[in-house]
């Protein structure tokens, strides 16, 4: 057997183990995949941050509703509802979010552990599904609780354009619901000022709808049976809100 045919069967078997090596290897090793795509969100998440602009109004736990633009928690000139009646005079909440959660065009309703004090700030969060998204609004109220029937807030402010980390501002004036006469007695005052009656069914006011509010008298100023004074008195904007996309 001669050398030359000896060097090519050793050169013949060299090839034919790496060919049987590289197969063995691509078979143990899987190939490379692709992990999965994301999840895409299914909903929207706001913070709303509510700051007190007055100097001696403490403000009820806000009561904050996500809806369409169908919706509103009132309309000047027309009568409150008693959820808006119960909020403006006694300051809870509690009525006006049930009203609400029982309307079409409510997508989301939450409220605050807290009164806010003059000065003093809160936030809530809220979400709403991405298909309701285009026509989204907030409105946000709560009562001035230092008067008989103040109240104040946001009616449909527009949220559905904000991309995350996107915010809007919007200020809220002084309304009366037009549900109670602004004796200004304690009383009727259900704040630290007075202590007094909250909701009371009766509607004593003589137009019984909801207006601006036309201020605080107090008895610096003469009305001699307030029991308010001119630190009560407040101008507009007497409320401050944020609404911040955070997902």
């Amino acid at each position: 057997m001669s050398i030359h045919y000896l060097q090519r069967m050793r050169t013949v078997a060299l090839v034919a183990a790496g060919l049987v090596i590289a197969a063995c290897s691509s078979d143990d090793v899987p190939p490379p995949t692709s992990p999965p795509a994301p999840t895409p969100p299914s909903s929207a998440t706001f913070e709303i941050s509510v700051t007190n602009l007055t100097n001696a109004q403490p403000l009820s736990p806000i009561a904050v509703i996500g809806h369409d633009d169908s919706y509103r928690v009132f309309s000047v000139g027309e009568p409150a509802t008693v959820g808006l009646e119960v909020l403006a005079e006694g300051g809870s909440n509690a009525d006006l979010l049930v009203e609400a959660a029982g309307d079409d065009g409510v997508l989301a309703t939450v409220a605050s552990a807290n009164p806010i004090p003059p000065g003093g700030s809160t936030s809530v969060r809220f979400t709403v599904l991405l298909t309701e998204l285009p026509t989204a609004e907030v409105s946000v109220s709560t009562m001035l609780v230092n008067t008989n029937d103040a109240f104040t807030g946001i009616n449909g402010m527009p949220i559905g354009d904000l991309a995350v980390g996107d915010s809007r501002r919007g200020s809220g004036i002084a309304y009366d619901a037009g549900t109670e006469a602004n004796t200004e007695e304690a009383i009727h005052i259900p704040g630290p000022i007075g202590g007094g009656e909250g909701f009371n069914a009766d509607r004593d006011d003589r137009f019984d709808r909801v207006t601006m509010h036309s201020g605080v008298v107090g008895r610096d100023d003469g009305f001699a049976t307030s029991d308010l004074d001119n630190q009560h008195r407040f101008d507009n904007p007497v409320l401050r809100a944020t609404v911040t996309r955070v997902e």
